[in-house]
């Protein structure tokens, strides 16, 4: 062996003892090892987690990005463990009402989709690879078979809970009434003509600016959503009558309330995290009302991005004036709320370098010094639960967190994807895994 071989052979052999090497418990790296619970492929070492959900009415298990296999794969893990074994009534995920329910009636046995792919389609807007995709599909498939044979009260449902679909919710509450009462359909389409002045996306529309017309058509679509309510009141219990139906269509209403509110201020200048603020609230609005729907009883899994579900108030977004679903839930549910989070060091994600533009698989730039995701690489774990509950004292000094949407920026890693927070104060527990893989899309173009 010459010289340089051998230094070379040296070389990769302390790199390798180094990285294997834990580090001193002294350290707050190495507190965390000792604290932390390993994770692997056998669902039961999510036990721990699983455990704490016991008496939780809601859990709400995120993401740091849109696009990574580990997170969806780990949330449907935990969350087929919270249905079998603790009876969970419903998942609600980031995901618009109308393109959902087509996925609630496919696992509870109802609609015409013979198979969840299929169930899936409506999730046609960017991005489409978040809930089309082979996670949520197996996930859906398994739940269909889960809920074969249950009593229709006690089949786990699926619903979304976002609010971008103004254009097809209209549609669906004037669908609705031409069945169950056509005189009012035309009511109701009269009221809603002054959304001509909305584009079917929301999101292609970010900008429009305030108008008097705006604030009427806002009132005009208040009124039909608090008439609906009273109708629904009056028909629920009749004959022929379904509760469904008729929860189905109040949603409906809702949403279209609320997205027009969330339009007319993502176009006010001075609007600040008005916008924001509008959807979150919309989220825990649906939350609640689905709740309520299912039961004064019944617990529900929510499936969003970290930044939705952890607790605003311990990050630079609440200081900003920004509140959250996470936020909200605690402040109204308490000890009765689970909130999870869950980060990456490196790898490749799913994501799009512009908005609207076409999915890739992108590689993730390891994670910055100062980050909650750069300690818990550095305890020389792969991958690992942290009750956050129990959390070593140092985890309380603030740091970056990472949060990766549908869009991905390397080259402005730090002004783009990194915000400070107190990550015990955010989330009770949080989920690390250390170098992570791209989501699986289920349409070929976007693999």
């Amino acid at each position: 062996m010459t010289v340089k071989s051998w230094l070379l052979s040296a070389a990769l052999t302390l790199s390798v003892t180094t990285s294997a090497a834990p580090p001193p418990a002294s350290t707050l790296a190495g507190a965390v090892r000792a604290a932390a619970v390993p994770v692997t492929d056998d669902p039961r070492s999510f036990d721990a987690l699983v455990q704490l959900a016991r008496g939780a009415t809601y859990v709400l298990l995120g993401e740091a990005s849109h696009g990574t296999h580990e997170f969806y794969h780990a949330r449907a893990e935990i969350t087929r463990r919270l249905i079998k074994e603790h009876g969970f009534d419903a998942v609600v995920i980031e995901g618009d009402w109308p393109d959902a329910q087509r996925v609630n009636r496919f696992v509870r046995g109802e609609g015409s989709d013979r198979t969840a792919e299929l169930a899936l389609g409506n999730f046609e807007r960017f991005p489409r690879w978040l809930w089309r995709n082979t996670v949520v599909r197996d996930f859906t498939t398994w739940l269909r078979a889960h809920n074969d044979g249950r009593q229709n009260t006690a089949r786990a449902g699926f619903y979304g809970m976002d609010l971008y679909s103004l254009a097809s919710s209209r549609r669906e509450v004037l669908r609705a009434f031409e069945t169950l009462d056509p005189a009012r359909a035309e009511r109701v389409r009269a009221q809603y003509a002054c959304l001509g002045a909305f584009g079917a996306d929301l999101q292609d529309n970010r900008g429009a600016p305030a108008t008097g017309n705006a604030q009427a058509c806002e009132q005009t679509v208040q009124n039909v959503f608090t008439d609906l309510q009273r109708f629904a009141d009056e028909r629920r219990g009749r004959p022929g009558t379904s509760a469904e139906a008729l929860f189905d269509l109040v949603q409906n209403a809702r949403l279209v309330k609320n997205a027009v509110a969330y339009e007319r201020t993502a176009g006010n200048i001075f609007g600040g995290a008005s916008s924001w603020n509008v959807r979150d609230q919309h989220m825990f609005e649906t939350l609640e009302a689905i709740r309520t729907h299912l039961g004064k009883d019944a617990r529900i899994v929510v499936w969003a991005h970290n930044s939705h579900l952890g607790d605003a108030r311990a990050t630079e977004m609440g200081r900003g004036g920004e509140l959250n679903v996470g936020q909200l839930v605690r402040q109204r549910h308490g000890q009765a709320a689970l909130l999870v989070g869950f980060t990456t060091h490196t790898g490749s994600v799913t994501a799009a370098q512009a908005w609207d533009a076409p999915a890739q698989r992108m590689q993730v730039r390891p994670s910055l010094e100062g980050s909650y995701e750069r300690l818990f690489h550095d305890t020389g774990l792969p991958n690992f639960l942290l009750d956050l509950r129990r959390a070593p004292q140092g985890l309380q000094q603030e740091r970056l967190e990472r949060a990766i949407g549908v869009q991905y920026l390397p080259a402005s890693e730090r002004q783009s994807h990194y915000f400070r927070a107190n990550l015990p104060r955010q989330f009770d527990a949080v989920v690390h895994f250390d170098e992570t893989r791209a989501l699986e899309p289920l349409d070929p173009a976007a693999r």
